[in-house]
């Protein structure tokens, strides 16, 4: 089946050291170790061709994408700011930005820094990780509801982004974004990670809350992550979307592999493209 594709976590080598720009680093031995540990078959190092933009580009094409969203970061230790992603994504159309910010870190200049990623800079959406942040938060900190203010103001969505590599992992709890949910409706919430492997109560916050939408990238191919696709074949079938979370597993490998963890072939073709068009408002 060749459907379109909307790949909403997916990020160059050569953005950072963390995702391996630099062949023999500590650092790229640690993004050879995740690949082997969610099911990357063939050469774990396979993303040595986007240490370019143009072998990023590359990679895009080989996997048929029709968009490619990359995302920013910004937590005490690793900062993709948001002009270097607008500088990779507005080369290419197929590219979406998504930016970041940390209020913790920006203080007073939160919110001048959201509006000028989304309204000048054009990014699609904007991060944020509690968990990673010093001290560690939940998603319901008072900390971040006036970015949800800000961004439902704006009418992009916030995606948070948690899982098993935060530091602490009672920070890895989906309960708290039922709070956020019900506190602010119209705010489309994209949870990067599915929140593995409390997979099941994110799905439970989901069922109640139809603003929450599910990106469990890389992890939708490790055990639990099964409930996932049985509930998109039930009722969630407009609140999941497709993430390979390259250059952590392989585009190409990624699709192929989703096409046959038994999404029903309508829920299929949301997964995959409709529900991450309407999720960045490319209607």
């Amino acid at each position: 089946m060749s459907l379109p594709v909307i790949d909403m976590r997916c990020r160059p080598a050569y953005l950072h050291d963390f995702f391996g720009a630099m062949p023999g680093s500590a650092a790229n031995d640690v993004a050879r170790w995740l690949n082997q540990r969610v099911g990357t078959r063939g050469d774990p190092e396979h993303y040595a061709r986007s240490r370019t933009h143009e072998g990023f580009m590359a990679e895009i094409d080989d996997a048929g994408l029709s968009k490619a969203v990359v995302v920013g970061r910004h937590t005490p230790t690793q900062h993709l700011s948001n002009d270097r992603i607008h500088e990779i994504v507005r080369s290419d159309e197929r590219l979406v930005g998504i930016g970041a910010v940390d209020p913790a870190l920006l203080g007073p200049g939160t919110p001048d820094e959201v509006d000028r990623a989304v309204r000048q800079l054009g990014l699609a959406g904007i991060d944020i990780e509690p968990g990673f942040g010093a001290p560690a938060r939940h998603a319901d900190d008072p900390l971040y509801f006036p970015v949800y203010e800000q961004l439902s103001a704006l009418g992009v969505p916030v995606f948070l982004m948690s899982g098993p590599t935060t530091p602490d992992h009672r920070f890895n709890d989906p309960a708290p974004l039922a709070r956020v949910a019900a506190a602010f409706p119209k705010l489309r919430i994209v949870a990067y990670h599915g929140y593995w492997p409390n997979v099941q109560q994110l799905v439970g916050v989901a069922f109640r809350h139809e603003n929450v939408f599910l990106v469990p990238d890389m992890y939708l191919f490790l055990p639990g992550s099964e409930v996932v696709v049985t509930a998109a074949n039930q009722f969630l079938s407009d609140q999941v979307l497709f993430g390979s979370s390259y250059p952590f597993r392989p585009i190409r490998q990624s699709v192929e592999d989703a096409q046959r963890l038994g999404f029903k072939d309508d829920v299929l073709e949301k997964f995959l493209f409709q529900n991450a068009k309407r999720v960045l408002s490319m209607d």
